[in-house]
């Protein structure tokens, strides 16, 4: 009896977990495509700014999709069970899309400097063409770079079978039984280059906003706070995101279970709802058209 009480206990806390988890990824998929809805429809939003917010929303959907529904089929299954070349996609995507929001939100901090710092050349410098390369690179380069990685990892031979998380990232390197000193050295380049550089120019950016805004008038000072700020905040909690991410596999055998899963759940809860949130609420244009539609759909 009370065998079969804790296994009906534990399919409770399943079914729970499940029921929240589908919820919060119904609620990713919504909001962020609502936004991205938004800026499609309206005219006045097709402006480099609004299109590189669409693409950092769209890249948030992108990134649940590859985790949440296998996490949803295991929350429902007796064993949770995966193929190691599923794996193998599931963080290639995972650090491919990651590395991603890195380049685009390099590329919307561009963006901002130009506007603030040089407008008279804006209109020549971000055309149409210019943001449709960056947005092509911001998602090129993190797939082809990662791509090499995994080529790289797959020539090592494998030790264990058994998984450390609740979705693949970074410890399917655990499972390794070594590393090559080829994939260590190819590892800090992709740091570098994906992750580290786009980081300086991203400060270096909004360094030089700051000095211009401090030395002008009232009106840039309100523009530059109105139009960076979200992007900072944004900005700081993907920091934090990848900083988790970094101490889940470094310190996985020091931290106990339940701290790992906290981080782990944050990881994938906090920063795909983070990014509509503040875009709809601190970004001026979106949220009035965001208003509008609360408001129609509240008349009906």
């Amino acid at each position: 009896m009370e065998s079969g009480g804790s296994h009906s206990w534990h399919l409770g806390i399943l079914y729970l977990y499940f029921v929240i988890m589908f919820t919060v990824y119904i609620l990713i998929i919504c909001s962020n495509s609502t936004i991205v809805c938004l800026i499609a429809i309206h005219k006045n939003l097709h402006e480099p700014m609004y299109m590189f917010i669409a693409a950092l929303l769209l890249n948030s959907v992108l990134f649940s999709t590859n985790i949440y529904p296998k996490l949803l089929i295991d929350f429902l299954s007796e064993k949770q069970i995966t193929t190691y070349p599923h794996c193998v996609f599931q963080a290639y995507v995972y650090y491919s899309l990651g590395a991603s929001e890195f380049l685009l939100l390099a590329a919307m901090s561009y963006d901002r400097y130009v506007s603030i710092c040089k407008p008279l050349q804006y209109p020549t410098i971000m055309t149409k063409t210019t943001v449709n390369v960056l947005l092509l690179l911001a998602w090129l380069v993190p797939a082809c770079e990662i791509a090499v990685s995994l080529v790289l990892n797959s020539k090592i031979k494998l030790c264990t079978f058994t998984l450390k998380g609740i979705f693949c990232n970074n410890s399917l390197f655990s499972l390794q039984c070594a590393s090559l000193a080829a994939v260590s050295i190819y590892g800090v380049f992709m740091l570098v280059n994906i992750e580290l550089l786009p980081m300086l120019f991203i400060l270096y950016s909004y360094i030089r906003i700051l000095l211009i805004s401090y030395r002008s008038c009232k009106t840039v000072r309100r523009k530059a706070a109105q139009t960076c700020l979200p992007h900072l905040l944004v900005l700081t909690g993907f920091s934090c995101f990848v900083t988790f991410d970094a101490v889940v596999v470094r310190l996985e055998s020091e931290l106990p279970k339940i701290a790992r899963l906290i981080v782990l759940f944050l990881m994938i809860l906090f920063h795909p709802l983070l990014n509509p949130i503040i875009y709809g609420l601190k970004m001026k244009e979106i949220y009035k058209h965001l208003k509008k539609l609360l408001l129609q759909v509240k008349s009906h």
